[in-house]
């Protein structure tokens, strides 16, 4: 069961400010489950996650292990909400080193012609399969991605259009068209499930059923909270969302989601899109930014600790790492840690989380945990539902609508004006 201490924070709300907490978050929350608000059109997510598609979930692993038999990688092409989810996970879910099973790689979520040459250069002799998931096909990044990746395996390949997967629109875009005259097998972005929330659909689940996460135990844990939270039984979500907007209104504008555990840094660039697109707009919202600790200490810490004071912050923890490292005793002791001999090195990790969070409450930065019982699939998934329900709750909190972007085509335009496109 995911946790959340809250001790460290409300201190920091303002005295005037708390009263008007409690009714704000019970009307956001209302107008979320009731889908009463502006973007309830987008709130696909929330049936997928009370009533998952056992079908969809089946026919997605069996793709995916004739991916897994075959292949020696798997290039995902997409941007945005179309790899995060799924990049994040799998770092989450896997090994840091020899996972087995394919390489799984990611194309077009930037423009950097180097890396798009060499990742070319480096799947030549390799089985290489392709998922491209675009709602349109028509998205810069991942569009030139594919148009390389594409002629690569059409040169390469006799068997190209049964490599690759199109995960796209139901009935209309340029890549439903090509998926549907070349023949690729496809599954479906539903129309009522934004970028940003779609880790629960096949833009997610066929990535990480290729890296051998168990689906299944995945939807578990997103279904199990979301049916908690609709129940009123967890108010995790709501807890986090009624801190956040009271540290905001009470002069908090930037927050970091910092973590001790490695495996958790794509969460943190997952969180940062859904929070950033969802709630910064009409000059309201909250700058998320992503740290990983002990690391960003020795870069960011001095600013976390002693600058200026419009920092909140949210630690997301692990009970259990899944590790068992101790530190041994060296006769010598020339670097001074025989104090620490047969200590775990998760409690080292521990004492230096339980550190920091002291350091920075009495630097003024106030603070909010969330612990996660283990890193298995089923906890990982509660965890991702969590902050999904959380960001809806705190966009409703703020007036805005959490489901749409308008800010994000402001810099296309300007981009393709520069491009010289016409059309």
């Amino acid at each position: 069961m995911i946790r959340i201490q809250t001790e460290h924070a409300r201190p920091f709300i303002a005295p005037e400010i708390l009263p008007m907490i409690e009714p704000r978050v019970t009307r956001a929350n209302k107008t979320l489950i009731e889908r009463s608000g502006a973007g309830a059109e987008f709130l696909g997510w929330l049936d997928l996650a009370l009533k998952p598609d056992g079908q969809l979930i089946s026919n997605i692993e069996e793709v995916a292990e004739r991916i897994r038999t075959e292949a020696d990688v798997l290039v995902c092409i997409g941007i945005g909400g179309s790899y995060l989810g799924a990049d994040a996970m799998i770092q989450a879910s896997r090994p840091y080193f020899g996972a087995g099973g394919p390489e799984i790689l990611f194309a077009g979520h930037h423009m950097s012609g180097r890396y798009h040459e060499e990742l070319l250069s480096y799947l030549r002799g390799k089985s290489v399969f392709v998922n491209v998931i675009s709602k349109s096909g028509t998205t810069l990044e991942p569009a030139l991605a594919f148009r390389f990746i594409r002629s690569f395996m059409e040169e390469n390949f006799d068997d190209a259009h049964q490599r690759i997967i199109a995960t796209t629109d139901a009935k209309r875009g340029a890549l439903f068209q090509l998926a549907t005259e070349k023949g690729y097998t496809r599954f479906v972005i539903p129309d009522d499930v934004g970028g940003r929330f779609s880790v629960i659909t096949p833009v997610g689940l066929l990535p990480l059923a290729v890296a051998g996460v168990d689906i299944s135990a995945f939807v578990s844990g997103f279904t199990s909270a979301a049916t908690a939270h609709h129940e009123g039984t967890s108010t995790t979500a709501n807890q986090y969302a009624a801190l956040r907007w009271g540290l905001l209104a009470s002069g908090y504008s930037t927050e970091l989601l910092a973590t001790f555990e490695p495996r958790l840094t794509r969460i943190g660039a997952w969180w940062q899109q859904l929070f950033g697109e969802s709630e910064g707009k009409e000059g309201k919202g909250i700058l998320p930014v992503s740290v990983q600790y002990s690391t960003d200490l020795h870069s960011l810490g001095q600013y976390v600790q002693q600058g200026q004071r419009n920092l909140m912050e949210t630690f997301l923890m692990v009970d259990d790492d899944l590790g068992s490292l101790t530190v041994t005793h060296q006769a010598e002791d020339l670097d001074g840690l025989n104090y620490l001999a047969n200590t775990p090195m998760s409690h080292i990790n521990r004492q230096a989380y339980l550190g920091t969070l002291q350091a920075h409450h009495d630097g003024g930065v106030p603070t909010i945990t969330i612990t996660l019982p283990d890193l298995r699939p089923q906890s990982l998934g509660s965890l991702l539902y969590m902050f999904e329900h959380a960001v809806a709750v705190g966009g409703y909190m703020l007036d805005v609508n959490p489901f749409d972007q308008p800010g994000v085509e402001d810099y296309k335009r300007e981009m393709f004006r520069l491009l010289g496109k016409t059309a």
